[in-house]
């Protein structure tokens, strides 16, 4: 019987750095704050759904260090079951993240680290983790090649597939048909479809591309205007849900991607998901941090209820 949610990507510790600005080329500047946790686009979405009330198991692999150490310690504040490959050869990987501290805008650099040698056969071995789960999740920031492999596995199991295309790397054709649900934000829906997102009609051309390509439905996150929820037979504007002012928007991609994937498998309608994803993602940015921001079921439903 299939249960709960298994994801598949990296972990990393973010870095972040809080300052007016990025310094030019040679140039160093003062920061305003400086912060170190757990991050990573694969492991924040697992950490989301978990708190979101989601069962979440993290598929992955981590250096034998501090940071992996981290890792570990992060799962288990937050209830995600670990399928994780402990490598003594390769570093856990690490991300500087650069925070405006006016406006939260932010810029990100990663380095996977032992996540970054995730291959078919790491798949292969958590085959039985994703065929039993119900909702399956994976990004680009492992290998496409392990991604496109995963993707083949959930959907040849009738498991519930979401893509989250970020970063906005090349990956295979073959994939689009893979998934019933295909998640980027405006930047990597550009990428995509080869054309700017400046208005919700150009979100919705977009999504007609990604549909014509093989997805099932396309959910573009469109920051502060919320997402555009688009499926053959309806389009749907989901606005954000404000819930204060937004101080840091790094985790909330990936507060969306949980929050959606934890209420699809509780067995809510997509567009019910995505509202709800929206509201996880709506507090996630009025606090500091990735996985720290990520908020529970409780706070999600307080939301959604006022």
């Amino acid at each position: 019987m299939k249960s709960g949610i298994s994801i598949l990507g990296i972990f990393v510790a973010d870095t972040a750095y809080l300052a007016p600005r990025l310094p030019a080329i040679g140039e160093t500047i003062s920061g305003s704050g400086f912060s170190v946790g757990p991050g990573g686009k694969g492991s924040n979405q697992a950490v989301a759904a978990a708190r979101a009330g989601a069962d979440v198991s993290f598929i992955s692999k981590i250096g034998r260090d501090t940071f992996g150490d981290l890792a570990l310690k992060t799962y288990e504040q937050a209830g995600v079951t670990a399928k994780l490959t402990i490598m003594d050869d390769q570093p856990t990987g690490a991300a500087f993240i650069y925070v405006n501290d006016t406006n939260g805008d932010n810029a990100i650099i990663v380095y996977a680290g032992a996540a970054g040698t995730i291959d078919i056969d790491d798949v292969e071995s958590a085959r039985d983790t994703i065929e039993t789960s119900e909702v399956f999740v994976t990004q680009l920031e492992q290998p496409a090649r392990a991604a496109h492999r995963a993707l083949e596995i959930a959907r040849n199991a009738a498991v519930t597939t979401i893509f989250n295309p970020a970063p906005a790397d090349a990956f295979p054709d073959e994939i689009y048909s893979l998934c019933d649900f295909i998640v980027p934000n405006e930047t990597e829906a550009a990428a995509l479809v080869g054309h700017p997102l400046d208005t919700l009609e150009d979100a919705r051309r977009a999504g007609d591309v990604l549909l014509s390509r093989g997805v099932g439905i396309a959910l573009i996150t469109l920051g502060a205007r919320g997402v555009l929820f688009h499926a053959q037979d309806q389009s749907v504007h989901v606005p954000a849900v404000n819930c204060g002012p937004a101080i840091d928007t790094t985790g909330a991609g990936d507060a969306f991607v949980g929050g959606f994937a934890a209420a699809l498998s509780r067995g809510s309608s997509p567009l019910d998901a995505a509202r709800f994803g929206c509201a996880a993602a709506g507090i996630a940015v009025t606090r500091r941090g990735t996985a720290p921001a990520m908020p529970s079921l409780d706070e999600i439903e307080a939301v959604l209820a006022s």
